[in-house]
């Protein structure tokens, strides 16, 4: 452990669970790297990850942003193209996006695409899958709905899934963010995590919360929101 960790670690009591709050305001505090971090949220749940219909996966769009610039790119042909060019898309395209795919040029954040061309998506799957960008109907990256998509992918939407032990890691913002936009930010997810609580769960559903920076310790929140 660092000297920096190490002197953050002394503000804080791994005892406590703080209101979300206190919990930004040591998260700032704390964060001690020469570069502006992100306030990750990790919210472990108590579902069995193991069983299909209790895996928790949705988008939810942050009021305030993770203070990031996405690189947002459209698979999609006709009208559609040029709604997506409105909207504000990096890059549209149909045939010649998806083999410039197909020569490793994928130098984008998220990929969106119209359903009718998901099929020719395919011969790039085993491309996109390893890295995550392949677009998914769950996910909201699959939809006619381009132009809206584009706009909330770069105002902030963001896409949560439980890991294989039932945590879900989420940006909620940058440490340079005000104190009360990143307590937003993290209050809207945390209502959106509890509207998409499985049916099939059982017993205590949000088992922790816990808050940090990239490379600052996790402190413990309430789930008060």
């Amino acid at each position: 452990m660092g000297q920096r960790l190490n002197e953050a670690v002394k503000l804080i009591d791994k005892s406590k669970v703080y209101p979300i709050i206190e919990a930004v305001a040591l998260v700032k505090e704390t964060a001690k790297a020469k570069f502006d971090e992100t306030v990750e949220v990790h919210i472990r749940l108590g579902i069995d990850p193991k069983q299909s219909d209790q895996i928790v996966r949705g988008t939810v769009s942050l009021p305030h942003g993770i203070g990031k610039k996405r690189k947002v790119v459209v698979l999609a042909k006709g009208e559609k193209q040029k709604e997506a060019q409105t909207a504000g898309a990096d890059i549209v395209g149909s045939d010649d996006l998806i083999e410039s795919i197909s020569k490793g040029n994928i130098d984008f954040d998220v990929l969106v695409a119209t359903p009718d061309v998901m099929k020719d998506l395919s011969k790039v799957a085993k491309i996109l899958g390893p890295k995550g960008l392949m677009p998914n109907p769950k996910s909201g990256t699959v939809t006619f709905e381009v132009g809206t998509t584009v706009k909330e992918l770069k105002k902030g939407r963001v896409e949560y899934k439980n890991d294989s032990f039932g945590i879900i890691h989420v940006p909620a913002g940058k440490v340079s963010f005000e104190k009360e936009k990143i307590v937003d930010n993290i209050k809207t997810l945390i209502e959106a995590i509890l509207k998409a609580k499985p049916s099939s769960s059982k017993g205590q559903y949000i088992k922790s919360i816990s808050i940090s920076s990239t490379m600052g310790p996790g402190i413990y929140a309430e789930q008060k929101i």
